[in-house]
């Protein structure tokens, strides 16, 4: 039973009669006023291009590919004795990344595969030319 002075309140204040207070022992909750209540958006997300999803695999195996780069050039820094099999390993990587990016640039429609070449291949190039490097850097030593 709600007490005579809280209904007087939501009634002046603009209380919604139909909410209900909660069961919670000795304590009173206070109702969500009427007109603060605002109706439950639902946002809905564009669904995946079929750019979107070949790019999400791309910068999977870029991932991958980095992180073997990285290593590989943290090894031949150090002048260790897995150098050697680490740039083989970026070396790989960085070719199942390749064949995959051309795979996607000419399974797709022009314009997919224009979208793919504009986020994707800069960073590819830029990966390539720091294992070439990272190469030579291993053959002067």
């Amino acid at each position: 039973m709600i007490p005579r002075s809280f209904a007087r309140h939501a009634r002046l204040y603009g209380y919604s009669k139909t909410t209900s207070l909660l069961p919670y022992r000795n304590r009173l909750a206070l109702p969500i006023p009427a007109r603060s209540r605002v109706a439950i958006q639902t946002r809905h997300y564009a669904a995946k291009t079929e750019a979107d999803v070949k790019i999400e695999d791309l910068q999977e195996l870029y991932a991958t590919a980095k992180d073997e780069f990285e290593i590989a050039s943290e090894e031949t820094e150090k002048k260790t004795v897995y150098a050697a099999d680490d740039r083989a390993a970026a070396q790989e990587e960085l070719a199942k990344l390749k064949t995959a990016f051309d795979d996607a640039v000419r399974d797709s429609s022009p314009d997919v595969s224009a979208e793919i070449k504009s986020r994707v291949g800069q960073r590819i190039r830029e990966l390539d030319r720091a294992v070439e490097a990272m190469e030579q850097a291993a053959l002067e030593e």
